[in-house]
């Protein structure tokens, strides 16, 4: 069996060009099945493309995605019920409720057993309470506990992540950092994780890729890019990727 089908997600050349530009250039990374990934880059660095391509929701310039073996997005039909997405930034309908809002997700995504499934992840995720309370009414924190519900409703395989503790408080950002590693210890879900909080990243990630200008500037642990970088945390070795720097220069 070749390496495409052994990966959860496996990048191969890929690239994404809009008006001749290229958001995407030339990318390639294997995920493990099981394994937590930070994609990291600052703005306009290719992060939110690449992870548009990997969920069939843009087609390659040139390259391939497969997720679970499969190609995107020829044959997305095949997998997108066995992977989710989870951002902030991605409003649901403010008018339904949040049992409504969860239940139309789950339809679409085919969960048997609807509402024990809802009532389930509410007691995981404490929304009980909120279940019949409209959606727009709600705190930050408790739409990103929503989002994540959403995402979870599934039991995804594979967790696509942009971001998701933006603009939450430490403690909740804590909490819901925790349900995350819960779930994919118990699943064995393969996470893909952008976000710029560097501290989020190190606590959850055992690998880094970090993208610059629609390239892989670098790509390891994080211990690994600490001691390669001469640096005690991400935050420093993201800015010296970021303007630039080389592994001597950085470590000077």
């Amino acid at each position: 069996m070749d390496a495409q089908n052994t990966s959860a997600i496996a990048v191969d050349q890929l690239v994404k060009r809009y008006k001749g530009v290229a958001a995407v250039d030339g990318i390639s990374f294997r995920l493990t099945p099981g394994s937590i990934t930070g994609l990291l880059g600052g703005n306009g660095a290719g992060k939110t493309t690449t992870i548009a391509m990997i969920m069939g929701l843009v087609t390659p310039t040139s390259g391939t995605v497969t997720v679970l073996g499969v190609r995107m997005p020829e044959e997305r039909y095949r997998v997108l019920h066995r992977m989710n997405f989870e951002s902030p930034y991605v409003d649901m309908p403010m008018r339904l409720t949040v049992r409504q809002n969860l239940s139309v997700f789950a339809q679409l995504y085919a969960v048997k057993d609807i509402d024990e499934r809802i009532g389930s992840l509410a007691a995981e995720l404490d929304l009980t309470e909120f279940l019949d309370r409209p959606t727009g009414k709600l705190s930050a924190g408790q739409k990103t506990r929503v989002s994540l519900a959403k995402a979870l409703l599934n039991k995804p395989e594979v967790l696509l992540l942009d971001e998701p503790t933006a603009s939450l408080d430490p403690d909740t950002a804590d909490w819901v950092r925790s349900r995350l590693e819960r779930y994919r210890s118990a699943q064995g879900a393969t996470v893909l994780l952008a976000s710029h909080n560097m501290s989020e990243v190190e606590r959850l990630c055992e690998r880094v890729i970090i993208m610059k200008k629609g390239h892989i500037e670098d790509d390891d642990t994080p211990t690994r890019l600490l001691s390669r970088y001469g640096r005690e945390t991400l935050e420093e070795v993201f800015l010296d990727v970021a303007r630039g720097r080389r592994h001597s220069e950085a470590a000077q």
